[in-house]
Formats: C-alpha cells, structure tokens, sequence
C-alpha cells in the first residue's frame, strides 16, 4: 500500500479557531482551541498550552503552511514562536463565521454591561443603574465590541462613550452595615465581608455589630438583600459615602 506523505511544513489541524494578524506585509496565523482565545484575553486561562493547539506560527492554518524562520524574523525580529504567538493572540482578529462572531459578540456585550453596572454609579441619585439601563445606553451610544480587546479593556471603553449619554462615574461605595448578633452574627458578617473590597472598621455596640465597608457598586443590592433576608428586616445599610475611582486604579 502506497503512503501519503505531508510535507514538513505542513501541518493539518482540526476544530480549531484561527487567529490572524497581518505584520510587515504578510498574514500570520495561529490555531487555538475554540473557546479558549476569550478565556485567555480575559486572564480567565493562564495556561497558553490550554490556548495553542501548536506553538507553531503559520502564514496559512487552513492549507497547513508553516511560517519561515526568516519570514518570522523580518515581521516580528525575533523567532521564538512560542513569544510570537502570544503577540499574535494579543492583538490578532480572530477568525469565526457570522453566527460564531455574533455569538461571541453578544456574550462579550453581555459581561461588559455586567462589568459597567458592577462599578459605576449615577452621581447624582448616588446608586447603582441597573444593567438593562446600562446595555439600552450603550445601544444608543453605538457602542461595539472590540473582539481583540479583554473585557477589561472593552469596558474602560464603554465607560467613556457612556458618559457622553448619561450621568455616570466609576468609583466605590462606603457603607456602614448594622445588624444584631443574635440575627446572623458570625454567618451573616462573613458572607457580607466576602462581598466587600475592604473592611474599614469593625464595632460592636452592645449586641450589635457595625461594619464599614468599601464595595463595588454592584455589589450593593446584593448587601442589601441578604441583610434584609437574614435579618427579617432589622438589619440596617447606611450609605455613607462615594469615593471615586481615578483611571489608573485596578477595578478588575
């Protein structure tokens, strides 16, 4: 029986998702597992083995056409694949049909509406909006996702063109949660203090307990509720004040 024999450099991959981009002049291509270019863009996946089906960079994924060294060198002045892929799943387009990208798409809009309601607030009512508020102004605003772009980055974004259509800042909020031992102590305060960035000050007043907290705007109604519930409503949240966040501060 006669053998088919593939070239050397070529290389033939299935169920793959191909990412490209276009450097002095050529097309590179990578092939990642489906569902693993987002995971990895969004720091959810930190394994970039999880991410590459090959750390091989290649001028056409589809025929199989490995890239030359002197090619990769010339585009990227380096040949270290490995390092050149990551660079080409950082800031290449990711290749999907229409009902892919859509797909995506609708699932990255998704988390950065929820991402937006988790950390701003309307300055002057001094609460949160809510994420359908969020995603309707986003709407108008004409925002779209960039599918190169993290979460994070796609949602500094939205952010910016939000505040040219409603009143709308980034910042954390400080409360003051009170509630009597005897209705949830030890149980209550540590899944509260779970939901919180930080924990300014802890007292107790006789047979209550005050925490003052700094959380993320989302974070509130979920505060509220589970105190609500736990307490039968004789739990107390005061809202004590708004502290902005400047841009550079970590939100994520």
């Amino acid at each position: 029986m006669s053998k088919i024999f593939t070239p050397t450099n070529q290389i033939r991959l299935t169920n793959v998702a191909i990412v490209r981009l276009k450097k002095g002049g050529k097309r590179f291509e990578i092939a990642c597992y489906k569902n693993k270019v987002l995971s990895w863009r969004n720091n959810s996946e930190k394994d970039i083995d999880e991410v590459l089906q090959t750390h091989t960079v290649f001028t056409n994924v589809s025929k199989g056409q490995a890239a030359k060294k002197d090619e990769l060198q010339k585009a990227f002045n380096k040949t270290d694949e490995t390092e050149i892929c990551k660079e080409i799943l950082s800031k290449g387009e990711l290749q999907v049909s229409e009902k892919e990208r859509q797909s995506v798409l609708d699932t990255q809009l998704n988390s950065i509406v929820n991402s937006v309601a988790a950390l701003c607030v309307n300055p002057e009512t001094r609460r949160p909006y809510s994420s359908s508020i969020i995603e309707k102004s986003l709407k108008d605003a004409h925002f779209s996702v960039k599918m190169n772009k993290n979460t994070k980055q796609n949602t500094l974004e939205a952010i910016k063109m939000l505040r040219e259509h409603l009143p709308i800042e980034r910042s954390r909020m400080k409360l003051r949660v009170s509630f009597a031992g005897k209705e949830g102590g030890g149980k209550l305060k540590e899944a509260v203090v779970k939901l919180a960035n930080t924990v300014e000050h802890e007292e107790w007043e006789e047979a209550t307990l005050h925490l003052t907290l700094l959380i993320d705007p989302g974070q509130y109604r979920v505060i509220d509720e589970l105190v609500r519930n736990e307490t039968k409503g004789k739990g107390l949240l005061e809202l004590l004040e708004l502290k902005e966040v400047v841009e550079s501060e970590e939100l994520f």
